[in-house]
């Protein structure tokens, strides 16, 4: 059986994709605030909060792989 190449790290690495994608919620929550009120907003304001969640998420797994715990995935 042959071996499969690993990926490239920028291939592999979620925080950029998480960081863009919260920043996006962060500007529709600015421009939905000024603009309108009810769900829209909240649903903005559930996003950006939401990324913050999955940037502990990549935190915490990256310190769990830095401690060498057995099923922390590695990065």
């Amino acid at each position: 059986m042959r071996h499969t190449p690993e990926l490239p790290k920028r291939l592999t690495d979620l925080t950029p994709v998480v960081i863009v994608g919260t920043s996006i919620w962060a500007v529709a929550l600015v421009v939905l605030f000024f603009t309108t009120s009810g769900l829209w907003v909240q649903t903005a304001l559930s996003g950006f909060a939401l990324g913050f969640v999955g940037l502990a998420i990549i935190a915490w797994q990256r310190a769990a792989a830095r401690r060498g715990s057995k099923s922390a995935q590695r990065l």
